[in-house]
């Protein structure tokens, strides 16, 4: 059994429950996927898989090293790669295909992507910061205010709130419930919201918590 599998996000919707709730859900192509490569404690030290996302890509967009890489597993040229750690040793091995049907209904995931890029952003979006009074003469509206004594310790410490650039980092939205898995178009639907715009790439792992 494959600890996770990869895809894209499609977006947003909702469905209707049988008892009649509705469950905000986001859609996610997820694979087909295919193993490129087998990692094992024996050789490597630990026990892992690499995974490609199979989607359509140009030859000539894959450097000669990672055209042997595929050709080595007998598998397709990839564009998306990640390797997903095993808790013990699995009976898979390279060129062996990942799909969304091994995944089941109410089954609880992580869904690993990148978050929207917002530049650089100031204390008050960034933080949340209340930011100064707008009347009463006030000239500090959304600056973060003081950030350091002058006499002791003169200095900044490390890890101050302040401005500088907001989200385009790895983020995991963890305990996800699996609420559909259309197996004929690979397709999962998962219960909330999943970080990264519509059609990132994202990481489906079956959860360890």
């Amino acid at each position: 059994m494959a600890p996770g599998i990869l895809g894209k996000k499609v977006g947003m919707t909702q469905v209707f429950r049988p008892d009649g709730t509705v469950v905000p859900v986001t859609v996610l192509q997820a694979g087909p996927c295919v193993v490129v490569q087998r990692k094992t404690a024996a050789k490597d030290g630990y026990e892992a898989v690499q995974l490609g996302l199979v989607e359509f890509i140009k030859e000539k967009r894959v450097n000669k090293p990672m055209t042997g890489h595929f050709k080595k597993a007998d598998a397709a040229l990839c564009r998306f790669l990640r390797e997903l750690r095993l808790d013990a040793p699995e009976e898979i091995k390279a060129g062996d295909r990942v799909l969304a049907g091994e995944f089941q209904v109410s089954e609880i995931v992580d869904v690993i992507g990148k978050s929207k890029g917002r530049g650089f952003a100031g204390v008050v979006k960034r933080h949340r910061f209340r930011g100064g009074a707008d009347t009463h003469g006030s000239m500090c509206h959304r600056a973060p205010g003081s950030i350091g004594s002058s006499s002791y310790p003169s200095r900044v410490f490390k890890g101050m709130r302040m401005g500088g650039r907001m989200g385009n980092a790895r983020v995991t939205a963890r305990n996800l419930e699996i609420v559909e898995v259309n197996a004929d178009d690979n397709v999962i639907l998962v219960k909330g919201a999943v970080p990264g715009p519509n059609g990132s790439y994202v990481i489906v792992r079956r959860t360890g918590k």
